[in-house]
Parts: structure tokens; C-alpha cells; sequence
């Protein structure tokens, strides 16, 4: 044993050959840790001073390589300067060029993920090897960061600079296929052939039939691009990923500026205008924010894992109510492999069910997701009826007929009566309250709310509703379903509204109230998707439908008429009125065409406009400032109110909410850490002149005062710099 450690151990066999296993006792994958790093550098320089050794093999006792590096510890490092981070980062650079240089052959096993400094750590070896069920990967950027560790240098000269911006740009995990063909990896095997396709390159190394110090000559080189591929390449570049990108996340740009900039330079210089552009965007809100987002989902996931290690799972499910709705449900389950039943009582409703999964599925085969057999295999885990004959066997029963209490508890009652004693029934309501849907059941135990957002099939979020009388099995096993169905779920308490659209309303609300002053809609718009919103108020208002907007605000200013009741008044009932409801029938705030690929298109309409006049008094003319005060504070305040109110359970899961939920800007963190970047007390300050002027849905609560005055924050990581 050449060394031993807590993550790494350094074993050498009779042919003089090191394998390097990285195997984290304490933890189910490898990460990159500062811990696991010194132990990577004590295990090097072991490696160093072993004068008879003729070749080393790194590898992994886990299901993956290396997932990354420890994100946890990103927020505590990133609060130091600029100048400790690049003394960071120029540390990791010198053990990794410690690798590559090392006298004799190198080659990296790949199995499972590899990503971000895992990926990195394997770029440094002369060879890789990967299982054909691997991926590699570099995916910092979506962190508001760029690879730190040698990948904005490395993979450049391995793959090219223009595959290496896709991948560091796009943040994308590639599969063995694409490594190989990109030139990342030199060869891919079944998982069972790995070490032995691994040893096999490493012996032709030392025999010299590869040439093992080429590739090292060609990692430590400037790239070989002329200026003209250079401008061709680089310059290109920028424009496609800035468009993609947009103007709030500066790190895919920044990467492709970097391997610019490191193109002519030796590999030394080129890690040091790596190191310190990484310094620079590690200091950056945006960074702050994205990966308190990373922490915040993974806690997410964690609630969620701990819910269904609870449940039975579930082997059959079924829908009630077809149509567009159900069909998406019925999609969205038989894609992952948990069949169902999709019931409804017309035939016509089946049908339309059927053909929305189908055109799903037919959209995933073009994307190259499914085959057309896997498709067509698929399909048949949709079973369509028009009764109850075989809800028998079903272990969970999802009901999404029409937003109507009458209707979805009569729906209930009866299926209910069809359903074995144990099986779990969930309702996809967006308002009614589950305690009281719940009156209609013999068994409210196992029933609970299991809210989808539109469209089905990309929406990541499912609110798994508790009501009063709502049994523990029940959520967890909805929980469990959910999350075999690919999706994220939150497991809320009920009250109008749930979570999500609770908090969504107040923001509509305040649109309401600008609208009525004379705000010009269109702008207000402008501004909150140059906020981060993917579209403005009205737009979204369109999408969502007014008609589904009005009785969704009924249901709130009933729910909590202190501060909503006359949220409902103004220019959404008179939309409906004029029969202006949105997308749905092509005429809202905006009237709609469909393009060429059937989207509907966005256009301005002076219909609109003049109704919009009749509700306004007169015309003003608001600042950018002050608009995104207006439609944030009333928002973030009823955020504040839901995990005071026990609604939610943590600030982590009520900002990851609306993310998923209604696409709150992600580099912004979510509503409570959007006060967490404002300070709580320059929140209240700015909430309280509003409330003077605004009433009750911009007034601060109690508990957000307190924090105010004691400078608390929701998330207790480390404050950003």
C-alpha cells in the first residue's frame, strides 16, 4: 500500500503499477472536497517519491467517478477575496499538473458521472477509458462560475476549442458516445470491461505503442489556431451563447473569453487567467444565488426521498378525467414506466387524451429521447375506459376533471367506491381546499391534493397537498408517485390557493393596481422580464387564462380578505367580460397568432388598449424601480407569510417552488432570498412606505420586522461578500 486515506487509497501491484481509488467512506458518492483534495495531494506526492513505479490507473469503488466538487462548501469559500480564491485554485492547479506530469503513463477508469472537478481530475491523466453508461461533463457555469480547475485550459486542446465551448457553455453531461467521438475519452467498454480496457492502454503506453508524452506536450501547448480560426471561432461563439444565455448569467460568456484569452498562452498562463476569471464571477450575486439554488434543490430532493422511502410503490395508477389535462398526466406516468389508466365518461375526451400522449411521445422521438418502439412500448401503458372495472388493482388514483367542488367531489365519492381500501386518491385542483373535497369521503385518510402545473410534461413541480384529515401514508405515497414520474414535489399544508398560486396572486395584484393608475401594461411587462421573469405580468395573465385568473383571485380575496379582497376588482373581470381570455381563445391583453410550427405569437392589440384606458385613471408613468417594487414586494411578503403560516415547511422548499412553479428568476435566488439580498430591514423599509400608500397587501409581518431588527436572515448560509 502506497497510501491510505479516508477518501483515497494508493495500492501498487507486483507489475509496478499504482491504482489510485477514490472511495469517500462516509459519503454514498465522491465528491471533490477541500478535505479529499489534501488527501489527493498527500496520495501525489507519495506517488512522487515511489522511484520504481512504471504506471498509474485512477478509479472509482462507487457507482460514479467523482460527482464535482463539494458544492456545500462553495458559499464559505467564495466569501473570501478574489486573492484566496486564486490561491485556492492555483493549488489545485499545481497538484493536477503534478499528475500530468508524473514520469510514467497515466490513465483515468471512468464509470458513472464525472463531472465538474471529477471531469477536470480526469483530463489530466494521458488516457481515459469510460463505461458505456457513463457521462462526462463540466457543468459550473450553470453555477454562475466556469471550470476553475483546469478545464477552460485542458479540454480545449483535447477536443478543440469549439466542442469544448459547447460543452463548457451549455454546462451539458455527455454520454460515452459523444466523449469518444469528441476525442475526449480513447475508449469505451461495458461497465464490467473497464479495468481491463484501462490496464490495456496503459500497458501499450509502456510498451510505446502510444505515445503518451505527445498528448501531455499537446495538453501543455498553446491551441493550434491560427488568428483567423481564432476570430471565426471565439467571436461566433459569443453571439449564439449570449443569445442563449441572456444578459443575467455571465458565465458561459466569461468561459468562452477565457479560452480565448488562455488559446496562445502555455498551459501555466492559461490556468492563471482561468484562476482568476473563476475569482472574479465566485464574487458575483448571480454565483451567490445559483448555488444556494443547487443546495436548496438537493435539500428539496432529500424531503422528498425521505417521504417516499415511507411509501409502497406505486405499480398502477390512473387518472380520472381525460382530455389535454389528463392526457399530459397520462404522458407524463406511462413515459416513466408506472402504467395507467386513463378514465373518462365520454369517448370523445378519451380520444383527445390519447392524441395529446401521443403527440408527446412523437415529440420526444424527434428530439432522439425514445425510439419509435420505445414510443410505441410506452403507449401501452396508457389503457384507456370509460368505467371503473379495473380500478380494483390501482394503487393511486389522480382525479383531474373540472375545476368545479360539486363535480370533482362527486368524481371522488365514486371512485372512492371502486378503489381498494388502501389505495390513495390525489386531486389536481389549483383552489379548492382539500379539507373540504375531503367531506365527500368515507376514507379522507388516504386522500390529498396532488396540484400539477401547465403543461404537464415540462412543468418540474407537483405541490402534494396535506389536508386536515390527510394520513401520513397518503403524502408519502403521492410523494413516491411524483417523484417516479420525474417530477419535483413539495409537500404543502392547505389553504386557498396552496402554495404556489398564494403566492403568485399578491404579484397579480399589485399588476392590477398599476394597471389601474395608469401604468402602461406593456411596460410593465418590458420591465419584469428585463427583471428575469420569462414573461411580464399581462403576458403571463393571457397564458394562464383570465377566466381561470378571476376565480382563482375569488378564491383568495375569500380566503384572506384583510389584504386580497379587492384584489379581484379591476382589469381582469372586465377581460372577462369583453370575452378577452387569454391564449385560450386568442385575444387578451395581447391577441394571438400561431407561427408556422402552430406557437401561438404574441402581438400587440389596440382593443386591448382601449379597455385598458376605461379602467385607468388617466396615464402614469412609473419608473423601472418602482414597477418591480410594486409587483416584488407584495410577492415576497406573501412568501414570508406561507412558512410563518406553516404552509411550507422551509424557506429552501418555498423558493424552490417558485422556481419550478411559475419560473421565478433562478439567478435571483427565489422570494425569500431576494429579501436575504435586499437586507430584511431595507425590505420592511421599502414594504412599509408602500403599505402607507397601498394597504395591507404590501404591510410587513410581525415576525419579518423581528428579523429586520436583528439582522436574520431565511437562509442561513454563509452571507455573500
Amino acid at each position: 500500500m502506497i497510501y491510505q486515506g479516508n477518501a483515497i487509497t494508493v495500492a501498487r501491484d507486483d507489475d509496478a503499477v499504482a491504482t489510485l481509488t477514490l472511495d469517500h467512506r462516509d459519503e454514498s458518492v465522491n465528491t471533490l472536497s477541500s478535505a479529499v483534495v489534501g488527501e489527493l495531494a498527500e496520495a501525489v506526492e507519495a506517488l512522487g517519491v515511489d522511484s520504481g513505479l512504471r504506471g498509474l490507473i485512477l478509479t472509482s469503488a462507487k457507482e460514479a467517478f467523482v460527482v464535482g466538487a463539494d458544492i456545500t462548501e462553495f458559499h464559505g469559500m467564495f466569501e473570501r477575496g478574489e486573492e484566496e480564491i486564486q490561491a485556492m485554485l492555483e493549488r489545485v492547479h499545481a497538484l493536477f499538473n503534478a499528475i500530468e506530469d508524473l514520469p510514467f503513463p497515466t490513465v483515468t477508469a471512468l464509470n458513472g458521472l464525472a463531472l465538474g472537478g471529477g471531469c477536470e481530475l480526469a483530463l489530466t491523466t494521458d488516457f481515459r477509458v469510460m463505461s458505456d453508461s457513463a457521462q462526462l461533463g463540466l457543468p459550473e457555469t450553470k453555477l454562475g462560475i466556469l471550470p476553475g480547475w483546469g478545464g477552460c485550459v485542458r479540454l480545449p486542446r483535447l477536443i478543440g476549442a469549439d466542442n469544448a465551448i459547447e460543452w463548457i457553455a451549455g454546462g451539458t453531461q455527455n454520454k460515452a458516445d459523444e466523449a469518444l467521438r469528441m476525442g475526449a475519452v480513447d475508449a469505451v467498454v461495458p461497465d464490467e470491461a473497464l479495468m481491463e480496457a484501462a490496464r490495456d492502454l496503459l500497458d501499450r503506453a509502456r510498451r510505446g505503442e502510444l505515445d503518451h508524452q505527445a498528448r501531455r506536450a499537446e495538453k501543455r501547448s498553446p491551441l493550434r489556431l491560427d488568428a483567423i480560426e481564432q476570430m471565426m471561432v471565439f467571436e461566433t461563439a459569443k453571439g449564439y451563447v449570449a443569445g442563449k444565455a441572456g444578459p443575467h448569467y455571465p458565465a458561459p460568456i466569461e468561459a468562452i473569453k477565457v479560452i480565448q484569452k488562455g488559446a496562445g498562452e502555455t498551459r501555466e498562463r492559461a490556468q492563471a487567467i482561468e484562476a482568476a476569471s473563476f475569482a472574479k464571477l465566485a464574487k458575483t450575486d448571480v454565483c451567490y444565488n445559483l448555488v444556494g439554488l443547487f443546495l436548496n434543490d438537493q435539500a428539496v430532493k432529500k424531503a422528498g426521498a425521505r417521504y417516499a422511502k415511507q411509501a409502497r410503490p406505486v405499480a398502477q395508477a390512473a387518472v380520472l378525467g381525460a382530455g389535454i389535462m389528463g392526457g399530459g398526466i397520462a404522458y407524463q406516468s406511462a413515459s416513466k414506466g408506472t402504467p395507467i389508466l386513463m378514465k373518462d365518461i365520454k369517448a370523445e375526451a378519451i380520444d383527445l387524451g390519447l392524441k395529446e400522449a401521443r403527440k408527446l411521445f412523437a415529440k420526444q422521438v424527434e428530439r432522439k429521447k425514445f425510439t419509435t418502439e420505445q414510443m410505441a412500448e410506452r403507449l401501452t401503458h396508457i389503457r384507456p375506459t370509460l368505467s371503473y372495472g379495473d380500478f380494483g388493482g390501482v394503487d393511486l388514483v389522480v382525479e383531474a376533471v373540472v375545476e368545479n367542488p360539486k363535480v370533482k367531489g362527486a368524481v371522488l365519492a365514486e371512485a372512492e367506491a371502486a378503489v381498494g381500501e388502501d389505495t390513495v386518491l390525489a386531486t389536481n385542483t389549483s383552489t379548492i381546499s382539500i379539507t373540504r373535497l375531503a367531506e365527500h369521503l368515507k376514507r379522507p385518510e388516504h386522500f390529498c391534493g396532488m396540484h400539477f402545473f401547465n403543461p404537464v410534461h415540462r412543468m418540474p413541480l407537483v405541490e402534494v397537498i396535506r389536508g386536515e384529515k390527510t394520513g401520513d401514508a397518503a403524502v408519502a405515497a403521492t410523494v413516491a408517485y411524483a417523484r417516479q414520474m420525474g417530477k419535483t414535489p413539495i409537500v404543502v399544508n392547505d389553504c386557498p390557493g396552496f402554495l404556489v398560486n398564494r403566492i403568485l396572486f399578491p404579484y397579480f395584484g399589485g399588476f392590477s393596481a398599476l394597471v389601474a393608475q395608469g401604468a402602461d401594461f406593456r411596460r410593465v411587462d418590458k420591465v419584469m422580464e428585463r427583471f428575469g421573469w420569462p414573461m411580464g405580468p399581462a403576458y403571463l395573465l393571457d397564458v394562464v387564462g383570465m377566466d381561470t385568473a378571476l376565480h382563482a383571485g375569488e378564491v383568495m380575496a375569500e380566503g384572506f380578505p384583510d389584504r386580497m379582497g379587492d384584489m379581484s376588482g379591476g382589469v381582469i373581470p372586465r377581460m372577462v367580460e369583453h370575452e378577452r381570455l387569454g391564449q385560450k381563445n386568442g385575444k387578451g391583453f395581447y391577441a394571438y397568432e400561431e407561427d408556422r410550427k402552430g406557437k401561438p405569437q404574441k402581438l400587440e392589440d389596440d382593443e386591448a388598449l382601449a379597455l385598458v384606458r376605461q379602467v385607468a385613471e388617466g396615464e402614469q408613468d412609473f419608473s423601472d424601480e418602482a414597477i418591480i417594487a410594486r409587483m416584488m414586494v407584495p410577492l415576497c411578503l406573501e412568501a414570508v407569510r406561507c412558512l410563518e403560516d406553516g404552509i411550507v415547511g422551509s424557506a429552501a422548499e418555498a423558493d424552490m417552488a417558485l422556481i419550478y412553479g411559475i419560473g421565478f428568476p433562478p439567478f435571483r435566488g427565489g422570494a425569500l432570498r431576494y429579501i436575504d439580498a435586499m437586507g430584511a430591514e431595507a425590505f420592511v423599509a421599502q414594504a412599509d412606505e408602500l403599505a402607507a400608500e397601498l394597504g395591507p397587501l404590501y404591510a410587513p409581518t410581525d415576525g419579518l420586522r423581528e428579523m429586520a431588527r436583528s439582522g436574520q436572515r431565511f437562509h442561513r448560509d454563509a452571507d455573500p461578500a
